[in-house]
């Protein structure tokens, strides 16, 4: 019998693990960095904590059970809802704003496809308890900087930015009959053609004018065009706010990489605000990440409404991206120091591996008697960067002979001189 590895799930071998771990440290020290502080959750929560921020209609999408409790238990999707809950938790004692981060492994039951998994991992980032469009920019900013940490260019991703507050004032200036209806068309204009659009409009209970109105809205690509659409002080408040934000972006120097984009709607109901996702420069794979305002989740969950803003950004269309523009790490590993023995003396390699590695350095050796020729060649393929020989003839008693593996030169000396060679 061959046991396959599940569907829409990954096996990481080493060489794999190498570049998560490339991904998870560049994540978590542009967090670092931006002064995020980092939390982490169960990786199951109770069912009720997603039905009651998505409807029970998210069930089809989760993987839940039933536990020997009989409590109704799903793996965590997404980490928005923990959040809530610790927010929840806390009440007033969590000294407001703060920003958290945390890299959670995901679940959902869907359709695997390329850039979409059904096992992920996901930055998330959040601000919680600030209201202001200044925590909006400072997530912004921080994911510019965190894909120029990867090596990206500014030309090579966009943030399309949209305001749920201005689509939601807009639609109730077209009176439309039911704005929560029109959501989900509007998140799928980009992707289903035009009079596909129209027609779900129609069936969302939008007459033609209606249509045609709010297709002109979503077509605008600056905020001058959008002030030629919009009339009510609602839609004028909310268009104030992202001109502010942009200004503020400009501030930064990241107003390059941010743009207009009223498509951007997010599925999901529970935003209240700016919206936001990120994508490679020509729009051909999924987005990299994709947030926004959500002040009334708390509220929704059973406790006091608390201002929240944040993202995710996922691993795979990210590393997707990275991929192919070349800049996932090629290197294999890299080991500090490989010990050999001539004579097969295990018990000397033991006692030198343990004094290197008190010293703070990374150290292997065989686990066997071998050839010193095997030796040489394991210690290439582990990456060493130099080997030191424990029982060599040429060395004086409390010496060593050595070899430097990445220039070629050899020498004896003490392992302490050795070791003090070999810092950086």
């Amino acid at each position: 019998m061959t046991i396959q590895i599940p569907k829409g799930t990954r096996d990481f071998y080493p060489e794999d693990q190498r570049i998560q771990n490339h991904i998870f440290d560049t994540w978590r020290k542009a967090c670092l960095r931006f002064a995020y502080e980092e939390y982490e959750g169960p990786m199951f929560e109770h069912l009720e904590l997603y039905t009651g921020k998505s409807g029970d209609e998210i069930v089809k999408q989760l993987y839940n059970f039933v536990d020997k409790g009989g409590r109704e238990i799903a793996l965590r999707p997404e980490m928005t809802p923990t959040l809530a809950r610790l927010v929840i938790q806390r009440g007033g004692s969590l000294r407001k704003p703060f920003k958290w981060f945390s890299i959670p492994r995901l679940f959902r039951y869907e359709r695997a496809q390329k850039g979409r998994l059904r096992e992920f991992f996901q930055l998330n980032m959040d601000i919680v308890g600030s209201d202001s469009v200044f925590a909006e920019a400072d997530l912004l900013v921080a994911i510019c900087a965190m894909l120029c940490d990867f090596g990206l260019q500014a030309s090579d991703f966009v943030i399309g930015v949209s305001s749920r507050k201005l689509l939601a004032a807009f639609l109730t200036e077209l009176q439309a009959p039911d704005a929560s209806a029109v959501y989900p068309v509007l998140d799928r204009r980009e992707k289903i053609p035009a009079e596909v659009f129209q027609a779900e409009l129609a069936q969302a209970g939008l007459g033609a004018e209606q249509i045609a109105k709010l297709d002109a809205f979503m077509s605008c690509k600056a905020i001058a065009e959008v002030d030629t659409c919009v009339q009510s002080p609602e839609s004028r408040a909310a268009l104030q706010e992202l001109q502010d934000l942009f200004a503020i972006l400009n501030s930064a120097n990241v107003g390059a990489s941010v743009q207009l984009d009223l498509s951007v709607v997010r599925g999901l109901a529970y935003y209240t605000g700016i919206v936001f996702e990120v994508f490679d420069c020509g729009h051909s794979m999924r987005a990299v990440a994709g947030g926004g305002r959500y002040d009334s989740l708390t509220e929704r969950l059973g406790g006091q409404k608390v201002p929240c803003v944040g993202f995710g950004m996922g691993d795979v269309v990210l590393a997707d991206l990275l991929a192919d523009r070349g800049l996932l790490p090629k290197s294999g590993p890299v080991l500090d120091f490989y010990l050999v023995t001539f004579g097969g003396n295990m018990v000397k390699l033991f006692e030198v591996a343990a004094e290197l590695r008190a010293l703070g350095f990374s150290c292997s050796h065989g686990l066997s008697p071998a050839k010193v020729a095997k030796q040489m060649e394991a210690a290439n393929i582990a990456g060493a960067k130099r080997v030191v020989f424990v029982d060599g003839d040429k060395a004086a008693p409390g010496e060593f002979e050595y070899k430097n593996l990445v220039d070629g030169t050899q020498g004896v000396a003490t392992l302490t001189q050795i070791a003090r060679e070999a810092r950086p």
